[in-house]
Protein backbone atom coordinates (compact mmCIF):
# COMPACT_ATOMS: atom_id res chain seq x y z
CA UNK A 1 0.00 0.00 0.00
CA UNK A 2 2.93 2.44 0.82
CA UNK A 3 4.32 1.90 -2.50
CA UNK A 4 1.46 2.49 -4.53
CA UNK A 5 0.39 5.69 -2.79
CA UNK A 6 4.63 7.08 -3.77
CA UNK A 7 4.33 5.77 -7.48
CA UNK A 8 0.50 7.76 -7.25
CA UNK A 9 2.64 11.13 -5.56
CA UNK A 10 5.23 10.66 -8.45
CA UNK A 11 2.70 10.54 -11.50
CA UNK A 12 0.66 13.66 -9.88
CA UNK A 13 3.85 15.52 -9.71
CA UNK A 14 4.86 14.14 -13.18
CA UNK A 15 1.50 15.26 -14.47
CA UNK A 16 1.56 18.60 -12.90
CA UNK A 17 5.04 19.64 -14.86
CA UNK A 18 3.37 18.73 -18.14
CA UNK A 19 0.51 20.47 -17.24
CA UNK A 20 2.49 23.11 -16.57
CA UNK A 21 5.14 23.49 -19.14
CA UNK A 22 2.20 22.33 -21.89
CA UNK A 23 0.49 25.74 -20.97
CA UNK A 24 3.63 27.35 -22.42
CA UNK A 25 3.50 25.48 -25.09
CA UNK A 26 6.41 23.35 -24.73
CA UNK A 27 7.51 19.36 -24.37
CA UNK A 28 8.66 18.89 -20.95
CA UNK A 29 11.35 16.86 -22.11
CA UNK A 30 12.98 19.21 -24.35
CA UNK A 31 12.30 22.66 -22.49
CA UNK A 32 15.74 22.78 -20.77
CA UNK A 33 17.58 21.32 -23.84
CA UNK A 34 16.07 23.00 -26.95
CA UNK A 35 17.61 26.41 -27.99
CA UNK A 36 14.37 28.34 -29.79
CA UNK A 37 12.47 27.84 -26.55
CA UNK A 38 13.23 31.48 -24.15
CA UNK A 39 15.26 30.90 -21.63
CA UNK A 40 16.32 33.19 -18.96
CA UNK A 41 19.55 34.67 -19.46
CA UNK A 42 21.24 35.17 -16.20
CA UNK A 43 24.32 35.73 -18.07
CA UNK A 44 23.16 39.03 -19.46
CA UNK A 45 21.92 40.18 -16.31
CA UNK A 46 25.18 39.59 -14.71
CA UNK A 47 27.59 41.34 -17.07
CA UNK A 48 28.35 44.45 -15.36
CA UNK A 49 28.08 47.71 -17.68
CA UNK A 50 31.65 48.15 -18.38
CA UNK A 51 31.30 45.08 -20.31
CA UNK A 52 28.85 46.08 -21.86
CA UNK A 53 29.95 49.25 -23.54
CA UNK A 54 33.17 47.66 -24.63
CA UNK A 55 30.24 45.76 -26.73
CA UNK A 56 28.96 48.33 -28.01
CA UNK A 57 31.89 49.28 -28.98
CA UNK A 58 32.98 46.35 -30.30
CA UNK A 59 29.76 46.29 -32.27
CA UNK A 60 29.03 49.61 -33.87
CA UNK A 61 32.75 50.92 -34.75
CA UNK A 62 32.69 48.87 -37.78
CA UNK A 63 28.80 49.57 -38.29
CA UNK A 64 29.45 53.08 -38.84
CA UNK A 65 32.09 52.71 -41.74
CA UNK A 66 30.18 50.04 -43.75
CA UNK A 67 26.52 51.32 -43.16
CA UNK A 68 25.68 52.70 -46.91
CA UNK A 69 22.23 52.17 -49.04
CA UNK A 70 20.27 54.50 -46.92
CA UNK A 71 17.98 53.86 -43.84
CA UNK A 72 16.76 50.04 -45.42
CA UNK A 73 19.78 49.15 -45.88
CA UNK A 74 20.48 50.34 -42.72
CA UNK A 75 17.91 48.71 -40.96
CA UNK A 76 19.13 45.52 -42.25
CA UNK A 77 22.61 45.94 -41.37
CA UNK A 78 21.95 46.90 -38.00
CA UNK A 79 19.17 43.70 -38.01
CA UNK A 80 22.08 41.56 -39.10
CA UNK A 81 24.76 42.50 -36.75
CA UNK A 82 22.71 42.57 -33.59
CA UNK A 83 19.37 40.56 -33.84
CA UNK A 84 21.29 37.43 -35.68
CA UNK A 85 24.75 37.34 -35.12
CA UNK A 86 25.22 38.65 -31.21
CA UNK A 87 21.73 37.99 -30.44
CA UNK A 88 21.43 41.11 -28.42
CA UNK A 89 17.32 40.82 -28.81
CA UNK A 90 14.44 38.92 -30.09
CA UNK A 91 13.35 40.23 -33.63
CA UNK A 92 10.09 41.33 -31.98
CA UNK A 93 11.46 44.06 -29.57
CA UNK A 94 14.18 44.49 -32.85
CA UNK A 95 10.80 45.75 -34.55
CA UNK A 96 9.70 47.66 -31.51
CA UNK A 97 12.53 49.65 -31.25
CA UNK A 98 12.43 50.41 -34.64
CA UNK A 99 8.71 51.83 -34.65
CA UNK A 100 10.17 54.10 -32.09
CA UNK A 101 12.35 55.83 -34.63
CA UNK A 102 9.73 55.64 -37.38
CA UNK A 103 7.27 57.81 -34.89
CA UNK A 104 9.63 60.27 -33.55
CA UNK A 105 10.73 63.14 -35.53
CA UNK A 106 14.90 62.58 -36.67
CA UNK A 107 16.59 60.52 -38.41
CA UNK A 108 14.93 56.86 -38.16
CA UNK A 109 18.37 54.80 -38.00
CA UNK A 110 20.20 57.24 -35.86
CA UNK A 111 17.09 56.31 -33.59
CA UNK A 112 17.39 52.78 -33.97
CA UNK A 113 21.25 52.71 -33.63
CA UNK A 114 20.62 54.49 -30.12
CA UNK A 115 17.83 52.56 -28.68
CA UNK A 116 19.67 49.18 -29.65
CA UNK A 117 22.75 50.28 -27.60
CA UNK A 118 21.10 51.66 -25.11
CA UNK A 119 18.76 48.94 -24.36
CA UNK A 120 22.11 46.70 -24.20
CA UNK A 121 24.58 49.58 -21.98
CA UNK A 122 21.76 52.34 -20.85
CA UNK A 123 22.60 55.80 -22.14
CA UNK A 124 26.52 55.88 -22.42
CA UNK A 125 26.07 53.38 -24.66
CA UNK A 126 23.94 55.06 -26.83
CA UNK A 127 25.98 57.88 -27.27
CA UNK A 128 28.41 55.99 -27.43
CA UNK A 129 26.94 54.14 -30.96
CA UNK A 130 25.73 57.29 -32.31
CA UNK A 131 29.40 58.73 -32.24
CA UNK A 132 30.34 55.83 -33.86
CA UNK A 133 27.77 55.29 -36.19
CA UNK A 134 28.11 59.70 -37.54
CA UNK A 135 32.08 59.67 -36.94
CA UNK A 136 33.02 59.11 -41.00
CA UNK A 137 30.23 60.86 -42.44
CA UNK A 138 30.79 64.16 -40.16
CA UNK A 139 34.66 64.12 -40.60
CA UNK A 140 34.39 63.82 -44.64
CA UNK A 141 31.86 66.11 -44.65
CA UNK A 142 33.29 68.78 -42.91
CA UNK A 143 36.34 68.21 -45.09
CA UNK A 144 34.54 68.64 -48.19
CA UNK A 145 32.26 71.37 -47.01
CA UNK A 146 35.02 73.89 -46.43
CA UNK A 147 37.30 72.71 -49.36
CA UNK A 148 34.33 73.51 -51.31
CA UNK A 149 33.31 76.49 -50.21
CA UNK A 150 37.13 77.34 -50.80
CA UNK A 151 38.45 76.35 -53.92
CA UNK A 152 35.14 75.70 -56.02
CA UNK A 153 33.32 78.49 -57.93
CA UNK A 154 29.81 78.65 -56.74
CA UNK A 155 28.81 79.33 -60.38
CA UNK A 156 30.63 76.87 -62.10
CA UNK A 157 31.17 73.15 -60.82
CA UNK A 158 34.63 71.68 -61.94
CA UNK A 159 34.58 68.50 -64.30
CA UNK A 160 34.64 66.17 -61.88
CA UNK A 161 31.60 66.98 -59.57
CA UNK A 162 29.48 67.63 -62.87
CA UNK A 163 27.53 64.32 -62.62
CA UNK A 164 27.10 64.11 -58.62
CA UNK A 165 24.00 66.20 -58.39
CA UNK A 166 22.08 64.08 -61.10
CA UNK A 167 22.58 61.15 -60.10
CA UNK A 168 22.04 62.06 -56.21
CA UNK A 169 18.56 62.83 -57.08
CA UNK A 170 17.47 59.97 -58.70
CA UNK A 171 17.87 58.56 -54.90
CA UNK A 172 15.47 60.40 -53.50
CA UNK A 173 12.83 59.69 -56.21
CA UNK A 174 13.67 56.14 -55.32
CA UNK A 175 13.17 56.67 -51.58
CA UNK A 176 9.36 58.20 -52.66
CA UNK A 177 8.30 55.61 -54.71
CA UNK A 178 9.33 52.95 -52.00
CA UNK A 179 7.17 55.75 -49.65
CA UNK A 180 4.31 55.29 -51.59
CA UNK A 181 4.03 51.54 -51.79
CA UNK A 182 2.95 51.20 -47.92
CA UNK A 183 0.44 54.22 -48.12
CA UNK A 184 -3.35 53.23 -48.32
CA UNK A 185 -6.07 55.57 -49.95
CA UNK A 186 -6.07 58.06 -47.27
CA UNK A 187 -2.51 58.43 -47.29
CA UNK A 188 -2.17 58.79 -50.76
CA UNK A 189 -4.69 61.79 -50.37
CA UNK A 190 -2.92 63.42 -47.82
CA UNK A 191 0.61 62.80 -49.22
CA UNK A 192 -0.52 64.54 -53.04
CA UNK A 193 -2.26 67.50 -51.25
CA UNK A 194 0.75 68.00 -49.31
CA UNK A 195 3.05 68.04 -52.73
CA UNK A 196 0.57 70.19 -53.89
CA UNK A 197 1.14 72.34 -51.56
CA UNK A 198 4.73 72.50 -50.83
CA UNK A 199 5.41 72.65 -54.93
CA UNK A 200 2.94 75.82 -54.86
CA UNK A 201 4.98 77.56 -52.10
CA UNK A 202 8.31 76.57 -53.48
CA UNK A 203 7.26 77.85 -56.70
CA UNK A 204 4.85 81.08 -56.29
CA UNK A 205 6.47 84.18 -56.11
CA UNK A 206 3.49 85.24 -54.17
CA UNK A 207 4.24 83.35 -50.96
CA UNK A 208 7.34 84.53 -48.88
CA UNK A 209 9.60 81.37 -48.79
CA UNK A 210 9.99 81.74 -45.36
CA UNK A 211 6.26 80.57 -44.88
CA UNK A 212 7.50 77.18 -45.51
CA UNK A 213 8.24 76.95 -42.02
CA UNK A 214 4.84 77.94 -40.74
CA UNK A 215 2.85 75.88 -43.18
CA UNK A 216 5.27 72.62 -42.98
CA UNK A 217 4.65 72.00 -39.44
CA UNK A 218 1.09 72.93 -39.84
CA UNK A 219 0.50 70.07 -42.55
CA UNK A 220 1.71 67.03 -40.13
CA UNK A 221 -0.27 68.33 -37.70
CA UNK A 222 -3.33 68.42 -40.04
CA UNK A 223 -2.27 64.77 -41.40
CA UNK A 224 -2.18 62.94 -37.90
CA UNK A 225 -5.56 65.03 -36.84
CA UNK A 226 -7.28 63.67 -40.08
CA UNK A 227 -6.06 59.39 -40.09
CA UNK A 228 -7.35 60.14 -35.97
CA UNK A 229 -10.61 61.51 -37.28
CA UNK A 230 -11.34 58.91 -39.96
CA UNK A 231 -10.00 56.05 -37.80
CA UNK A 232 -12.53 56.64 -35.18
CA UNK A 233 -15.49 55.86 -37.68
CA UNK A 234 -17.38 53.44 -37.88
CA UNK A 235 -16.57 52.49 -41.31
CA UNK A 236 -13.28 54.12 -41.86
CA UNK A 237 -11.16 55.29 -45.37
CA UNK A 238 -8.02 54.22 -44.21
CA UNK A 239 -6.65 51.27 -42.91
CA UNK A 240 -5.37 51.29 -39.24
CA UNK A 241 -3.07 49.00 -37.71
CA UNK A 242 -4.27 47.51 -34.06
CA UNK A 243 -3.05 48.20 -30.94
CA UNK A 244 0.25 45.96 -30.10
CA UNK A 245 0.67 43.87 -27.17
CA UNK A 246 3.34 46.43 -25.88
CA UNK A 247 7.36 46.47 -25.53
CA UNK A 248 8.80 43.67 -23.66
CA UNK A 249 5.39 43.72 -22.04
CA UNK A 250 6.21 40.35 -19.95
CA UNK A 251 9.57 41.00 -19.62
CA UNK A 252 11.35 44.15 -17.55
CA UNK A 253 14.82 43.47 -17.93
CA UNK A 254 15.09 45.58 -20.63
CA UNK A 255 13.84 48.34 -18.98
CA UNK A 256 16.24 48.05 -16.61
CA UNK A 257 18.76 48.16 -19.03
CA UNK A 258 17.73 51.43 -20.13
CA UNK A 259 18.08 52.71 -16.88
CA UNK A 260 16.02 56.09 -17.49
CA UNK A 261 13.30 56.13 -15.22
CA UNK A 262 9.75 58.32 -16.40
CA UNK A 263 10.34 60.99 -14.59
CA UNK A 264 13.88 61.79 -16.48
CA UNK A 265 12.32 60.65 -19.65
CA UNK A 266 9.78 63.51 -18.67
CA UNK A 267 12.57 65.67 -17.67
CA UNK A 268 14.17 65.51 -21.07
CA UNK A 269 11.03 66.18 -23.23
CA UNK A 270 11.08 69.34 -21.30
CA UNK A 271 14.08 70.25 -22.06
CA UNK A 272 13.96 69.39 -25.83
CA UNK A 273 11.05 72.39 -25.61
CA UNK A 274 12.70 74.85 -23.89
CA UNK A 275 15.56 74.44 -26.28
CA UNK A 276 13.24 74.76 -29.00
CA UNK A 277 11.51 77.27 -27.71
CA UNK A 278 14.43 79.58 -26.44
CA UNK A 279 16.46 79.58 -29.64
CA UNK A 280 13.13 80.41 -31.87
CA UNK A 281 12.34 83.06 -29.58
CA UNK A 282 15.88 84.22 -29.54
CA UNK A 283 16.68 84.33 -33.38
CA UNK A 284 13.00 85.09 -35.13
CA UNK A 285 12.40 87.98 -32.50
CA UNK A 286 16.12 89.12 -33.55
CA UNK A 287 16.87 89.42 -29.42
CA UNK A 288 20.19 88.31 -30.39
CA UNK A 289 21.87 88.84 -33.62
CA UNK A 290 24.12 85.93 -33.41
CA UNK A 291 25.29 83.74 -36.65
CA UNK A 292 26.20 80.80 -34.55
CA UNK A 293 23.35 80.99 -32.97
CA UNK A 294 20.92 81.28 -36.37
CA UNK A 295 22.72 77.97 -37.40
CA UNK A 296 21.24 75.73 -34.32
CA UNK A 297 18.36 77.02 -34.21
CA UNK A 298 17.48 76.69 -37.90
CA UNK A 299 18.98 73.15 -37.94
CA UNK A 300 17.41 72.43 -34.58
CA UNK A 301 13.69 73.45 -35.50
CA UNK A 302 13.78 71.42 -38.89
CA UNK A 303 15.39 68.10 -36.49
CA UNK A 304 12.10 68.63 -34.47
CA UNK A 305 9.67 68.69 -37.41
CA UNK A 306 11.20 65.93 -39.86
CA UNK A 307 9.49 62.93 -39.64
CA UNK A 308 9.86 60.43 -42.19
CA UNK A 309 13.65 59.74 -42.27
CA UNK A 310 16.73 61.82 -44.03
CA UNK A 311 14.71 62.76 -47.23
CA UNK A 312 12.06 64.64 -45.52
CA UNK A 313 14.74 67.43 -44.76
CA UNK A 314 15.72 68.03 -48.11
CA UNK A 315 12.75 70.98 -48.73
CA UNK A 316 12.85 71.91 -45.53
CA UNK A 317 16.73 72.52 -45.31
CA UNK A 318 16.22 73.39 -48.67
CA UNK A 319 14.47 76.57 -48.46
CA UNK A 320 15.81 78.07 -45.03
CA UNK A 321 19.79 77.63 -46.30
CA UNK A 322 19.67 77.85 -50.30
CA UNK A 323 20.64 81.01 -51.09
CA UNK A 324 21.59 82.42 -47.93
CA UNK A 325 23.37 79.75 -46.66
CA UNK A 326 25.48 78.18 -49.37
CA UNK A 327 24.06 78.36 -53.61
CA UNK A 328 22.18 75.94 -55.13
CA UNK A 329 25.32 74.27 -56.61
CA UNK A 330 27.30 73.10 -53.22
CA UNK A 331 23.80 72.22 -51.85
CA UNK A 332 23.37 69.51 -54.57
CA UNK A 333 27.19 68.94 -54.41
CA UNK A 334 27.00 68.08 -50.57
CA UNK A 335 23.67 66.09 -50.76
CA UNK A 336 25.91 63.73 -53.72
CA UNK A 337 28.62 63.62 -51.10
CA UNK A 338 26.38 62.35 -48.15
CA UNK A 339 25.07 59.85 -50.20
CA UNK A 340 27.91 58.19 -51.68
CA UNK A 341 29.32 58.20 -47.46
CA UNK A 342 27.64 55.56 -44.88
CA UNK A 343 25.78 57.08 -42.56
CA UNK A 344 22.74 58.50 -42.31
CA UNK A 345 21.77 61.74 -44.23
CA UNK A 346 21.17 63.67 -41.25
CA UNK A 347 24.85 64.22 -41.65
CA UNK A 348 23.85 66.50 -44.66
CA UNK A 349 23.83 69.13 -42.14
CA UNK A 350 27.93 69.54 -41.73
CA UNK A 351 28.26 69.78 -44.93
CA UNK A 352 26.57 72.73 -45.12
CA UNK A 353 27.25 74.07 -41.84
CA UNK A 354 31.40 73.87 -43.25
CA UNK A 355 30.37 75.29 -46.49
CA UNK A 356 28.86 78.66 -44.48
CA UNK A 357 30.97 79.15 -41.51
CA UNK A 358 33.95 76.29 -41.13
CA UNK A 359 34.02 73.72 -38.22
CA UNK A 360 32.11 75.74 -35.97
CA UNK A 361 29.39 75.96 -38.46
CA UNK A 362 29.80 72.61 -39.04
CA UNK A 363 29.64 71.38 -35.42
CA UNK A 364 27.01 73.24 -34.52
CA UNK A 365 24.61 72.40 -37.71
CA UNK A 366 25.32 68.80 -37.24
CA UNK A 367 24.44 68.86 -33.45
CA UNK A 368 20.89 70.60 -33.98
CA UNK A 369 19.82 68.98 -36.60
CA UNK A 370 20.16 65.33 -34.68
CA UNK A 371 19.99 67.07 -31.42
CA UNK A 372 15.93 66.94 -31.48
CA UNK A 373 15.64 62.96 -32.61
CA UNK A 374 18.40 62.14 -29.64
CA UNK A 375 16.77 63.38 -27.06
CA UNK A 376 13.54 62.54 -27.98
CA UNK A 377 14.26 58.72 -28.14
CA UNK A 378 16.02 59.21 -24.68
CA UNK A 379 12.64 60.40 -23.70
CA UNK A 380 10.14 58.13 -25.19
CA UNK A 381 11.97 55.10 -24.42
CA UNK A 382 10.71 54.14 -20.73
CA UNK A 383 6.84 54.99 -21.78
CA UNK A 384 7.19 53.25 -24.91
CA UNK A 385 5.08 49.78 -23.63
CA UNK A 386 2.44 52.45 -22.82
CA UNK A 387 2.14 53.90 -25.94
CA UNK A 388 2.35 50.69 -27.72
CA UNK A 389 -0.70 49.80 -26.00
CA UNK A 390 -2.82 52.62 -27.66
CA UNK A 391 -4.20 52.23 -30.65
CA UNK A 392 -4.69 55.55 -31.95
CA UNK A 393 -1.05 56.84 -31.49
CA UNK A 394 -0.78 54.12 -34.34
CA UNK A 395 -3.27 56.22 -36.03
CA UNK A 396 -2.14 59.59 -35.71
CA UNK A 397 1.45 58.09 -37.01
CA UNK A 398 -0.20 56.92 -40.73
CA UNK A 399 -1.47 60.80 -40.86
CA UNK A 400 2.05 62.34 -40.03
CA UNK A 401 4.31 59.67 -42.46
CA UNK A 402 1.48 60.56 -45.33
CA UNK A 403 2.70 64.25 -45.39
CA UNK A 404 6.35 63.43 -44.78
CA UNK A 405 5.77 61.22 -47.96
CA UNK A 406 4.37 64.35 -49.93
CA UNK A 407 7.03 66.40 -48.90
CA UNK A 408 9.66 64.16 -50.38
CA UNK A 409 7.41 64.22 -53.60
CA UNK A 410 7.88 67.91 -53.62
CA UNK A 411 11.37 67.34 -52.85
CA UNK A 412 11.24 65.34 -56.20
CA UNK A 413 9.90 67.56 -58.40
CA UNK A 414 12.05 71.12 -56.87
CA UNK A 415 15.07 69.58 -57.21
CA UNK A 416 14.81 68.03 -61.27
CA UNK A 417 14.05 71.75 -62.10
CA UNK A 418 17.55 72.95 -60.24
CA UNK A 419 19.46 69.86 -60.74
CA UNK A 420 18.95 69.24 -64.47
CA UNK A 421 19.58 71.85 -66.53
CA UNK A 422 21.53 70.44 -69.47
CA UNK A 423 20.93 67.35 -71.54
CA UNK A 424 23.97 65.72 -70.49
CA UNK A 425 22.22 66.63 -66.89
CA UNK A 426 19.41 64.26 -68.09
CA UNK A 427 21.58 62.12 -69.48
CA UNK A 428 23.32 61.23 -66.19
CA UNK A 429 19.72 61.31 -64.31
CA UNK A 430 18.38 58.61 -66.60
CA UNK A 431 21.60 56.50 -66.44
CA UNK A 432 21.46 56.53 -62.68
CA UNK A 433 17.88 56.64 -62.01
CA UNK A 434 18.33 52.88 -64.50
CA UNK A 435 21.38 51.66 -61.82
CA UNK A 436 18.96 52.81 -58.80
CA UNK A 437 15.59 50.85 -60.12
CA UNK A 438 16.15 48.26 -62.99
CA UNK A 439 19.65 46.96 -61.66
CA UNK A 440 19.14 47.71 -57.97
CA UNK A 441 22.60 48.79 -57.03
CA UNK A 442 23.32 50.66 -53.40
CA UNK A 443 23.52 54.32 -53.64
CA UNK A 444 26.91 54.81 -53.44
CA UNK A 445 27.71 52.82 -56.78
CA UNK A 446 24.84 55.10 -58.17
CA UNK A 447 26.40 57.91 -57.04
CA UNK A 448 29.80 57.46 -58.15
CA UNK A 449 28.48 56.04 -61.51
CA UNK A 450 26.88 59.01 -61.96
CA UNK A 451 29.81 60.75 -61.04
CA UNK A 452 32.02 59.13 -63.60
CA UNK A 453 29.43 59.15 -67.05
CA UNK A 454 29.03 63.39 -66.05
CA UNK A 455 32.65 63.12 -65.95
CA UNK A 456 33.20 61.40 -69.72
CA UNK A 457 30.21 63.40 -70.95
CA UNK A 458 31.42 66.97 -69.74
CA UNK A 459 32.44 69.34 -71.75
CA UNK A 460 35.93 68.91 -70.42
CA UNK A 461 36.15 65.23 -72.62
CA UNK A 462 33.42 64.15 -74.94
CA UNK A 463 31.27 67.14 -74.86
CA UNK A 464 27.97 65.33 -75.26
CA UNK A 465 24.34 66.90 -74.22
CA UNK A 466 25.67 70.61 -73.52
CA UNK A 467 22.74 72.43 -74.64
CA UNK A 468 20.01 73.72 -72.01
CA UNK A 469 17.44 71.37 -71.14
CA UNK A 470 14.57 73.53 -71.68
CA UNK A 471 15.37 75.22 -74.56
CA UNK A 472 12.82 75.70 -76.93
CA UNK A 473 14.87 76.49 -80.03
CA UNK A 474 16.46 73.50 -79.76
CA UNK A 475 13.05 71.52 -79.84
Amino acid sequence: RRMMLIVANESLQEANISDITKLDGHDPERILDDPEIPQEDKSEDDAPLRQRIMEVIKAYWMIGLIAFGGPSAHVGILRDHLVVQRNWMSEEAFMELFAIGQGLPGATSTQLVISTATQHAGPIGGLIAFFFWNLPGLIVLTVCGILIATFVNPDTSPWYLIGIPPAAITLVFVAFYQFCQSLDKVGVVLALLTALMAIWIEGDTRVPRTSAQYLYPAMLVLGGTVTFIDSNLQKPFGVYKSASAGWNSTDDRMIQRIGIPMWVGTMIFLLFAVILATTITLVRTGAVDNVYLEIFEVMFRVGSITFGGGQVILPLLGSYVVPNWISKDEFLQGLGLTQSLPGPLFNFSAFIGAAYKGIPGALLAWAGLFGPGIMLVFAVLPFWAQLRHKRWFKCVLSGLNAVATGLVGAACVSLFEVTVLTRADAMVFAFALTLATAFEMSAPIVVISGWAFGAVISEYALSLGQVPYCDSSNT
